[in-house]
């Protein structure tokens, strides 16, 4: 084992911004980071899900905590959602450590709604946090990675974009799109010894508790998340930030309790061909044979975690 295992210091010195830290998974992460000697910066906008204000002071909380541990830590509260945000983010990192190593795109809401129902207003808040908000901090850390020639990015998608869920088109949209944006920052930057990968987190915050479950349902759902502690997606997410997985770029991760999991990701499956090409009326009566290899219409919920309520 390596000393630094043995020291428990597996990310020593290492710098480290974590959107959305105030609570759930992304203070379990600020804190375990820094208890394997990270020096973070904690992003928490301060607002809850429901805009109430005792979230206000949420990112001095946890710098509080993680000081009190021995560990360092920053607070800032700049909205990811704004390019300026992310610009300053970085910059405190760079004014207060003198570098930066690794971004954890965590930050995230819910607006949700059955497609028909949702107004362009959710839809553009829910894509601005995450999808805009991972680019913009992602994109300000490329600049200061490049020139060390090195940097980490872990990005958090969802199933529910990667297998679909029910009243979710902008959560969905936006995840998705996170597992774009990380496989194209994984192609353009490899060559600057920057790596970029994805987590989908099964895990018992907030967040999860908000979505609608079943009549007859509750229980078990309730036992299904006490065994998925936010600690374990800490841990994948500490574990892809370590030099150990320096050679892990472009992939895309689950965790839930003590299972990690590797998705595959889009590539052909089963092709047709028609010399000249294909007829419109022939085409059509000859799609349905891809049948056996079509990805089913499913929910995250029905096939992963408890069953949805459906309007």
């Amino acid at each position: 084992m390596r000393e630094a295992e043995q020291a428990g210091v597996l990310l020593q010195d290492k710098v480290i911004i974590v959107t959305g830290a105030g609570t759930g998974i992304g203070r379990e992460i600020a804190l375990q980071l820094a208890s394997e000697g990270a020096c973070i910066v904690v992003n928490d906008i301060g607002a809850s899900l429901e805009g109430q204000q005792e979230q206000v002071a949420a990112a001095d909380a946890v710098v509080a905590e993680i000081v009190a541990r021995g560990g360092r830590a920053q607070a800032n509260r700049s909205s990811v959602a704004e390019e300026a945000g992310a610009k300053n983010m970085v910059q405190q990192a760079m004014d207060v450590y003198g570098r930066l190593d690794a971004v954890v795109n965590n930050a995230g809401i819910l607006r949700d709604g059955m497609f028909h129902k949702m107004t362009a207003e959710d839809f553009d808040a829910v894509v601005k946090v995450h999808l805009y908000g991972s680019f913009y901090l992602s994109r300000a850390a490329a600049d200061p990675f490049r020139a060390q020639n090195g940097g980490s990015m872990v990005h958090m998608t969802s199933t529910a974009g990667l297998i679909g869920n029910i009243g979710q088109a902008n959560y969905m949209a936006a995840k998705m799109g996170i597992a774009g944006l990380s496989r194209s920052i994984a192609t353009d930057m490899e060559r600057y010894g920057v790596r970029s990968n994805c987590v989908a987190p099964f895990a018992d915050t907030r967040m999860t508790r908000s979505v609608p479950v079943a009549p007859g349902r509750a229980e078990a759902r309730e036992a299904r998340l006490k065994a998925m502690p936010a600690s374990a997606v800490a841990s994948l997410v500490g574990a892809l930030i370590s030099d150990d997985a320096k050679s892990v770029n472009g992939q895309i991760f689950g965790v839930r309790g003590g299972e990690v999991f590797v998705f595959n990701q889009p590539r052909p499956v089963r092709t047709i061909h028609h010399q000249g090409g294909w007829p419109m009326r022939k085409l059509g009566r000859m799609l349905p044979k891809f049948g056996s290899v079509f990805a089913p219409v499913s929910e995250t919920g029905r096939n992963y975690m408890w069953e949805p309520v459906e309007e």
